[in-house]
């Protein structure tokens, strides 16, 4: 089954602020909860997730997702977005920088999540599309931009 990218603004923050990878984590999983998309557990499986293999994904963005534990929290397939403009650091090398701009929470049933992957990281796979995510000044911008992912 193909997922799309048809994002709701309700699952969009932007201009946020994080001061660790997990508080920048917590955001993005956060609002999948608020929204019903996964239950409160899951956001502690993106952590997890985030331990065992990192989820930074190059480019200025991280998409974490839960474990393959965690996914029996999943009520329904989404994606959540996190603008984060100043930065947070993803290393856990105090010598290397991973800084993110943009999060993408994603819950997918039934692997769903494996083609969400792909379609983020093509899409971000091009610097300037990641610049424009991280400098969008509404969520309609960002809607729009990622209508054309296919």
């Amino acid at each position: 089954m193909s997922a799309n990218l048809n994002i709701d603004d309700n699952l969009i923050l932007l201009d946020q602020h994080a001061a660790t990878k997990e508080q920048a984590i917590r955001l993005a999983g956060n609002l999948l909860v608020e929204n019903e998309y996964v239950e409160a557990p899951y956001v502690d499986s993106m952590i997890e997730r985030n331990k065992d293999v990192s989820v930074y994904m190059g480019n200025f963005i991280a998409i974490p997702h839960g474990t393959e534990d965690g996914k029996k929290y999943i009520k329904k397939t989404g994606i959540s977005i996190v603008q984060l403009p100043f930065g947070v650091d993803f290393s856990e090398d105090p010598e290397v920088e991973k800084v993110v701009t943009v999060v993408f929470g994603i819950a997918g049933m039934n692997n769903e999540h494996l083609d969400l992957l792909q379609k983020i990281a093509v899409f971000c796979s091009d610097l300037n599309n990641v610049v424009k995510l991280a400098d969008a000044q509404s969520k309609q911008e960002i809607i729009e931009m990622l209508k054309e992912v296919e």
